[in-house]
């Protein structure tokens, strides 16, 4: 028996991806992927249930891939972090001591999926970023996004949730032929028609197969999926991330962005975009606003 909130695998899939049940309504069972951002159906007879030893070795694969991705960007707040010191005491050559303050760029991040977007705000606090979560389903973005941006005033936004393309339903250059692309370049547009600078408001959607060029031309920075392939639930925060502590004064190096992700150039890409954080001087012992360290 196999009933909602099951683990399982897709035989027909060759068991590849590990799927939560969704819901078992009608003759397919749809399934949300447990680590990455696919939503799929699938019948009965074709689902398997994963084992404990089975699903305790995929998690620690996928527990090594988070930890290297966050090594990978402690590295890269490092670098950013001494070359932004560099620069704030080039111009107080006598100082002893650079003291100055940071302000990061509010973020306000939409999931289709409730159970990502806690692992993904317990990353944005890990992180040191000032975050406003809140679950939506996919088809709600697009009319609802406005309302939540006038409501806390963010710098980021990011679109997510699950999605997937469908053979069946059409080609890959067809926006019909996704689950959820439709909406996000929906809601991406609706932004645009309001925010129309690039580098005041930054934007990411898409999930997993994503129609990238369509969600692109619509007016996002950075989207999925280049290549429509799966990509795993916590990479739109290391895209959040890398804006949100490059400073205003840089450009971003788009590979710097990507390399941090898990799913790489396949699963993820953008256009040039300035960074969003602004520093402050002096730094007092009363000021609240210094990011902490990841």
């Amino acid at each position: 028996m196999i009933s909602s909130g099951d683990l399982v695998t897709r035989k027909s899939y060759q068991h590849d991806i590990i799927f939560r049940v969704k819901s078992e309504k009608g003759p397919l069972l749809k399934l949300m992927g447990e680590y990455v951002r696919l939503e799929a159906d699938a019948p009965l007879d074709d689902l398997e249930k994963v084992t404990g030893a089975e699903y305790h070795r995929r998690k620690s694969e996928v527990d090594e891939k988070e930890a290297y991705s966050y090594r990978l960007f402690r590295q890269d707040y490092r670098l950013l972090k001494e070359k932004r010191e560099a620069e704030a005491g080039s111009g107080y050559a006598n100082q002893k001591e650079t003291n100055y303050f940071q302000i990061p760029p509010r973020i306000l991040h939409i999931d289709g999926d409730p159970l990502f977007l806690k692992k993904c705000i317990a990353l944005y606090e890990q992180l040191g970023l000032q975050v406003h979560g809140q679950y939506l389903h996919e088809k709600e973005m697009p009319n609802q996004v406005l309302s939540l941006i006038e409501k806390v005033h963010p710098e980021i936004v990011v679109l997510t949730g699950h999605d997937s393309y469908s053979k069946a339903k059409g080609t890959v250059r067809e926006l019909e032929s996704y689950r959820h692309s439709k909406y996000f370049v929906e809601a991406v547009r609706n932004i645009r028609r309001k925010y129309p600078n690039f580098d005041q408001m930054v934007v990411f959607a898409g999930a997993c197969q994503s129609h990238f060029e369509s969600i692109i031309r619509a007016g996002a920075n950075f989207a999925s999926s280049p290549a429509r392939v799966n990509i795993h639930a916590i990479d739109p925060v290391y895209v959040a991330a890398r804006v949100a502590y490059t400073s205003f004064m840089d450009h971003i190096n788009i590979w710097e962005v990507i390399r941090n992700t898990i799913s790489g150039e396949d699963g993820l890409g953008g256009i040039e975009t300035k960074g969003l954080l602004r520093i402050g001087m002096p730094y007092t012992e009363n000021q609240t606003e210094e990011i902490q360290e990841p």
